[in-house]
């Protein structure tokens, strides 16, 4: 809720948000049923994906690289969080210290990510897994990604610290981390989407270190609370009382029957 107590209605970019929710999910529920389809008859349909089901491959892939491309320039349907590195969206507030999450915690989360894929990696390189299950693992990510931004986020609340997405230090990483099992995937529709995705988080990294100004919202004001177009604050704390609220409720349920 807002601090006023009223509610606070879902904003575009926020209905955008569960839109990608909804459809990455489908996505994922599609591959994964036709590979269990698969493997119940034997064998495994989508252990060369690219090739088995060429549907789901170019719409898999354009959907992606379509969301990527976005993200490579201005736009007022994407979060503050990922939209603050670029010129136009830096609103000086007149203050010169910068205040970002220690580089410390960001590398802490890279070398977590990377060994934790490792794993991936070194049971696909022994045959384990198939290239049908690094793709089921991406879209996977894919919807978990959507679920850090609307729910709960471990890289937020275990790792960096930061208030909220929009101050985020590396939200524009979101793509490499969801794309990295499709690095041992030897096709080019895998590789030209993990491709992208580095090249958006290459990008961010070079435009923090030219100008760190712009992710701090002690010197760029179009990060702070007031001009936030996402309001997902309010939509997480709206969500939270209302699963207290109902635990509460559930609770005195079961108290109730246990007395009876």
């Amino acid at each position: 809720m807002s601090n006023n107590g009223k509610k606070v209605k879902l904003t575009k970019v926020s209905i955008l948000h569960y839109i990608r929710l909804l459809y990455r999910s489908a996505l994922f529920l599609v591959t994964a049923g036709f590979y269990l389809a698969g493997w119940i008859r034997g064998g495994e349909p989508i252990s060369d994906p690219w090739n088995h089901y060429p549907v789901i491959t170019w719409l898999v892939w354009l959907v992606f690289m379509v969301e990527m491309l976005q993200r490579l320039f201005p736009s007022k349907l994407e979060s503050p969080g990922s939209q603050k590195q670029f010129a136009g969206n830096y609103i000086k507030s007149g203050k010169v210290d910068i205040k970002i999450q220690e580089n410390n915690a960001t590398m802490l989360v890279a070398i977590l990510w990377i060994s934790f894929n490792a794993v991936f990696g070194a049971l696909y390189m022994t045959g384990v897994f198939s290239d049908g299950i690094m793709v089921l693992i991406s879209l996977g990510y894919s919807v978990c990604d959507m679920i850090c931004i609307l729910f709960f986020c471990p890289f937020q609340s275990w790792f960096l610290k930061n208030k909220c997405c929009s101050t985020c230090r590396i939200y524009n990483w979101d793509y490499a981390m969801m794309f990295t099992p499709l690095f041992f995937v030897r096709d080019f529709y895998a590789w030209s989407l993990f491709g992208m995705s580095l090249a958006i988080m290459l990008r961010w990294e070079l435009t923090f270190y030219r100008h760190p100004e712009r992710f701090s919202d002690e010197t760029n004001e179009f990060i702070r609370c007031a001009n936030c177009t996402e309001k997902l604050c309010a939509h997480k704390d709206q969500l939270h009382s209302l699963w207290q609220k109902t635990a509460e409720l559930t609770a005195k349920k079961i108290n109730y029957l246990k007395k009876k």
